[in-house]
Formats: C-alpha cells, sequence, structure tokens
C-alpha cells in the first residue's frame, strides 16, 4: 500500500437480492428495481409542462387576434401631407358674443406705494361688460416719474356673472418711489 491512497473502505452488508426464476442472477452492485407505481412521474411531469405550453400559446394567439380586431377599430386617419392638417372634423366654435373691448371692463380705483416696505400695488375694479360669464387676467405696469416700468403686477378673478363687478389687487415686488404710478398693461377676458 501507498502512503497516498486512503485505505479502502470496510465491507458493507448487502441487501439480498434474488432473481426471478429463469433470470441471470443480479449483480450486487446493481441499482435495485424501481417500486411499482413510480414510473409513470415523468410522464405526468412531461404531460403538465407541455399542457402549459399549449396553454400559454393560446393566451397569445387569443391576444395577438384580439389586438389585431381592436386596432382596425381604433386606427388613425392617414395623415395629409399638408403642413398643419387637422385629423379630424371639429364642429366650428360659436362666436363670442361681441361685446365692449375688454380693456374697458378694468379701473384702477388705487395707485399707491406700501409704507413700510415700498411696494406698490393697484386696486382695481373690474364689471364684466360681456354678455355671459367671465374670468378675468389683468397686468399692471409701475411707472417711475421718467415713464420707465420699475414693478409689474398681475391680478386674476374666478368667474364674474354679465354685469357684476368684483374689486382685486395687482401686487407689485420691489421697492420703488413714491411717486410711482400705474398703467393698465393687457386685459384677458375668457368667456366661461
Amino acid at each position: 500500500m501507498s502512503d497516498t491512497f486512503p485505505p479502502p473502505p470496510p465491507e458493507q452488508p448487502q441487501p439480498d437480492h434474488r432473481s426471478p426464476a429463469g433470470a441471470p442472477p443480479l449483480s450486487p452492485w446493481a441499482a435495485p428495481a424501481p417500486p411499482p407505481g413510480k414510473q409513470r412521474t415523468g410522464l405526468i411531469v412531461t404531460l403538465a409542462v407541455g399542457g402549459g405550453l399549449v396553454v400559454a400559446g393560446a393566451m397569445v394567439a387569443l391576444v395577438y387576434a384580439l389586438m389585431d380586431s381592436v386596432s382596425d377599430s381604433i386606427a388613425l386617419p392617414p395623415r395629409s401631407d399638408a403642413p398643419y392638417a387637422e385629423p379630424y372634423e371639429e364642429e366650428p366654435m360659436e362666436p363670442a358674443e361681441p361685446g365692449p373691448p375688454a380693456e374697458k371692463d378694468v379701473t384702477i380705483t388705487t395707485c399707491t406705494r406700501d409704507s413700510s416696505i415700498g411696494w406698490p400695488h393697484a386696486d382695481l375694479k373690474i364689471v364684466n361688460r360681456s354678455g355671459s360669464p367671465a374670468a378675468y387676467i389683468v397686468t399692471i405696469a409701475f411707472l417711475d416719474a421718467d415713464g420707465a416700468v420699475v414693478s409689474d403686477g398681475i391680478a386674476t378673478t374666478e368667474e364674474i356673472a354679465p354685469g357684476a363687478s368684483v374689486e382685486v389687487r395687482a401686487q407689485g415686488s420691489g421697492e420703488v418711489a413714491a411717486d410711482t404710478e400705474c398703467r393698465i398693461g393687457t386685459v384677458d377676458r375668457h368667456l366661461l
């Protein structure tokens, strides 16, 4: 014996394998025969995996068929080569009732400078002279004695009924001189 190889393991008792009548004797190293009833496990697993693949394939085919039929019903009209073409026909908008210009709806009631921080503000009265409810966005420019814009402010309203009025404030930012004046910039009237 060599020093590099371990000694062989001791003999283990072997179960008594009897061969059926007329069959050659089994080797003591042969694997024992599988117990009856366990031989169908591979068949069952194969059928389960194959069945799952068939069901998954059927689902993919069904989804594809549904998407193909739905895509025809929601298809967009073909694009036009004309620039800025409208892809859909829309109903024409009814023209807004003509009324006086929106600038006539706004008047400045006071234009002052805050005495503690020196920021300007303008108090506005807005009268809706249009024939339908409207909301307003008004910009105010604050001017120094030379007429240069030194600050600006904005005032907005919610819905104002026809003929009704509201008072709002446009707040400027930054310190300005005491002789600062106010001027209406833009008036946007949004009919509702």
